[in-house]
């Protein structure tokens, strides 16, 4: 196990109930005739989203490992509140 990492299973909740919510108001604010292009451009943002994510995730791993995926993760959700207190104060 040379240079491995190893992780308990562990269970969490699941996540999808952010996505099952964010349908939800899709579903009910586009106009009921563009809402398969709806569905299919949300679904088209939320999959190369998480390639790309996914992505710099491996990238960063492997350049300097795992510590610094989650640091980079913390510093995206650090600007991400950043973001919303300023819109939040207009």
């Amino acid at each position: 196990m040379d240079g491995e990492v190893v992780a308990p299973h562990v269970d969490l909740p699941d996540d999808d109930h952010l996505l099952h919510v964010l349908e939800a108001l899709l579903a009910r604010h586009a106009p009921e005739d563009l809402r398969g292009s709806a569905f299919g451009l949300f679904n088209l943002a939320s999959g190369v989203a998480l390639l790309v994510a996914s992505v710099l995730a491996g990238l960063l791993w492997d350049a300097w490992g795992p510590r610094s995926t989650f640091l980079a993760g913390a510093a995206f959700t650090a600007v991400a509140w950043v973001g919303l207190a300023l819109r939040q104060r207009r």
